[in-house]
Formats: C-alpha cells, structure tokens, sequence
C-alpha cells in the first residue's frame, strides 16, 4: 500500500490537529509513526521502541498549540523522538542484562539473532545512514515516503541509502 504525503493534506490536519480535533492527530500518528519508530530504533533497545513511539506522540500532542507553522512539523516531530531517545537514556539505571539458564544474555524476543547482529551494524553507522536504512529496512517505507515524512531531499534519502547499504555491505562482507 502505498502512502501519498500531500503536503497541503498534511497541512490541514496539523492545524486541525493543532486546534484540538482528536480524528486529525490519529491520522498524523498513521503517517508518521513509522517514521518515529524508526528514528528510535536506531538509538534505543527495540523492545522498548514501541513504547516510546506513544511517548514522542503524547508530547507532541501536548505541544502543538506551541508549533509555530505546520510546515515545521516532520523534523518537529523527528526533534521530539531523538530527544525522547536520550531521556530515555538519562532516566535509566545501569542494568546487567538478565541471563538465561546457560549463561547467555536475553534480548528482544521477537528478532532473531542475525536481525540483531544487523541492527547492531546499522547502529555503528553515522546518524543519516542508520535512520535511512532502518526507516527503509525495518520500517518497509520507500524512499519518497521517506523523503516525505522526514522532509529530506529524494536525492538526500537515495544518497543515504545508497552509502549506507555500501557501509552496511562492507560490514557484513567483514562477519565469519
């Protein structure tokens, strides 16, 4: 299926949105919360993403009145998940991973362990490349629906995903 982000459309439900109608920040959730999921994705534990995404979203809707052009929404929106990333980081306690019964470390039980070796390379890349891949890769958005949502340029987000994929290569051509 695939999204059409009309920016004049997009317009319209941010300022309805803005003015407290409930139906139009359901459909700015729809939109982009692919998007935020994997802006947080590439900087905190998967399993903790998803809830985080309800978070970035429950501020956001708190804080719309305050946004001062609809235009200024998407990378709005991004700020918001990026910073959400490193709160989560400050608020947290140090904690050792629990252990299975043979000693090795549990992680998200939805991802297998080659998903997690991937994720864990694409996190070693530089900031542009891992929230390209991961919004390509993991979130299934094409690159005009990354353009769009993320307000990158269509070259910017094909140059990303292109040196990306080539890092991202070289990294598992490294792997035993």
């Amino acid at each position: 299926m695939m999204l059409t982000m009309e920016p004049v459309e997009d317009d319209a439900l941010i300022r309805a949105a803005a003015a407290g109608d409930r139906t139009a920040f359901g459909e700015l959730y729809v939109r982009y919360a692919r998007m935020v999921h994997g802006i947080l994705l590439v900087r905190v534990p998967p399993g903790d993403a998803e809830d985080l995404v309800q978070e970035v979203f429950l501020s956001a809707m708190r804080q719309l009145r305050g946004l001062r052009t609809a235009a200024a929404f998407r990378g709005w929106l991004g700020a918001i998940a990026r910073n959400r990333a490193i709160d989560y980081f400050r608020s947290r306690r140090p904690e050792q991973p629990l252990a299975d019964a043979d000693g090795r470390a549990r992680s998200h039980p939805g991802a297998g362990p080659e998903a997690r070796e991937v994720l864990d390379l694409i996190r070693s890349l530089p900031e542009a490349y891992r929230e390209t891949l991961v919004l390509r890769l993991v979130e299934g958005l094409t690159g005009p629906e990354i353009a769009a949502q993320t307000g990158l340029t269509p070259e910017s987000v094909r140059v990303n995903l292109c040196r990306g994929m080539k890092m991202l290569r070289e990294l598992l051509g490294d792997k035993p």
